[in-house]
């Protein structure tokens, strides 16, 4: 079968490679020429692991190919299946940006003289699904216009583990209201879904939510874990001991209760945003998504708060130490990460500010151009003349820390472990103090505390 894919971010990227691993005959497409001529040369836009070795196998093998939309092809006129994978950010108002999208769909209303499956990969609000079959319809120049079934198909992928969770999907949603297309979908995933038995087919309109419906979900429990981490903190209570209960609950589960800097990346804000402007065209309050958003974004004001307690109130000649800049780890993503945020925060204080990212220290340079900000070379390199140490993202060299190293470089022996990474046993023994996300914070600024925490060891 031949398959189309327009769009060559982490969704297109992954879906098409794996595909093309699957037996399939892929075509990659974007507007972006740089992207494309990368791509070709085997060289990555992104970080992902493993996604380098599997394009390289798909070109390889010749089933695997990238094309850009702006130059004359047939690939899209020999595809069976176009799968949409192009993003929809944040528009001013909160609701999805959907221009390019739309844009997909005139150029194959004008470019297809057959009718063809298009998948809507990309996260769409409900009713996107409609524009686009609107779209194709009245754009094609063909008279008759050729038939088109548009599916929703949304994508599940975390990054830094996408090909993992493509190749062992926990669900895969087919939104398709067409009994062809709905078969066409089903011989594409039979690969990775061999018995069906993860194969959820339902109405269009409920699969688009269904993506929605799931990242508002994982939103409220980091905000209600952050928040439940505070609430703990203040009346001196060990959070980490309460985590292994709801953990134990089955009915609650074990994912996503951990306390941490608050969410990121370039899903779940987005995506809460778009739910959330949804709501309210449709004269929803939705107060509980509100609260979700509004406790992730004072996550990073109770973070910079924490360190000002630190600091006796004053970053002014004071210098922190940042570990891990990306959302999440074994990605390069640094939309809306909580490190920028927290960065943004010191500096405007008045403190300097080195950061260590084992992937992203260059771009957060372009993203925080500021002289008070320095992304170093290592991660000791990062703590050297600092005053404080905070771990923002959990990358897998800061498990194996030196800590010896890094009690030699901190004047005030502190790490804030943001990700719950560390024994504050372990690093004691180093003569370091060790911080968590809602515990009430050391006056650090203060001698009697230094000398405290030298004389503890």
């Amino acid at each position: 079968m031949n398959i189309a894919i327009i769009g060559t971010g982490y969704v297109g990227l992954v879906t098409g490679a794996c595909f093309a691993q699957a037996g399939f005959n892929v075509t990659c497409l974007d507007k972006d020429l740089h992207k494309i001529a990368l791509l070709r040369q085997g060289r990555m836009p992104f970080h992902e692991p493993g996604l380098e070795a599997l394009i390289a196998e798909g070109q390889a093998s010749g089933r695997l190919s990238f094309q850009s939309t702006l130059e004359p092809d047939l690939s899209l006129e020999r595809a069976e299946a176009i799968f949409l994978a192009v993003g929809t950010p944040t528009g001013p108002d909160g609701r999805a940006a959907l221009a390019d999208l739309l844009e997909c769909a005139g150029l194959l209303a004008r470019t297809l003289t057959h009718g063809a499956v298009i998948v809507i990969k990309s996260t769409v609000p409900v009713g996107t699904c409609e524009q686009v079959r609107s779209t194709l319809e009245t754009q094609s120049p063909f008279i008759p216009p050729p038939r088109f079934t548009v599916a929703s198909n949304p994508e599940f992928l975390a990054e830094g583990r996408a090909i993992e969770d493509f190749r062992h999907p926990g669900r895969i949603v087919i939104g398709c209201d067409d009994a062809q297309a709905c078969r066409v979908l089903r011989t594409l995933y039979a690969p990775f879904d061999p018995d069906g038995s993860r194969t959820l087919v339902m109405d269009v309109r409920s699969a688009e939510f269904a993506k929605y419906a799931c990242n508002a979900a994982l939103a409220a429990r980091i905000s209600m874990i952050n928040e439940l981490a505070c609430i703990a903190g203040q009346l001196a209570v060990d959070m980490r001991a309460v985590c292994k209960v709801l953990t134990s609950d089955p009915r609650i589960g074990r994912h996503y209760l951990k306390p941490g800097a608050g969410y990121g990346g370039s899903c779940l804000p987005k995506d809460l945003r778009a739910l959330i402007a949804m709501a309210q065209d449709h004269g929803e309050p939705a107060y509980l998504l509100h609260s979700v958003e509004t406790v992730n974004t004072g996550q990073c004001e109770r973070l910079l708060d924490t360190l000002r307690a630190c600091m006796a109130y004053d970053f002014k000649g004071r210098c922190v130490a940042l570990w891990g800049l990306t959302f999440k780890a074994d990605t390069d993503d640094m939309r809306e990460a909580p490190s920028l945020a927290l960065a943004h925060g010191l500096l405007e204080a008045g403190a300097r500010v080195q950061a260590y990212d084992p992937v992203a220290g260059q771009s957060a340079q372009a993203l925080l151009a500021d002289p008070m900000f320095e992304p170093c070379a290592d991660a000791y390199r990062a703590c050297e003349g600092a005053d404080v140490l905070v771990v923002m993202t959990d990358w897998e060299e800061f498990r194996r820390a030196d800590f010896a190293r890094v009690a030699e470089r901190l004047s005030l022996s502190l790490v804030f472990d943001c990700r719950q990474i560390y024994e504050a046993a372990s690093l004691a023994r180093h003569g370091l103090r060790h911080l968590e996300i809602g515990q009430r914070p050391p006056a650090a600024a203060s001698r009697p505390f230094i000398d405290a925490l030298q004389s503890a060891v």
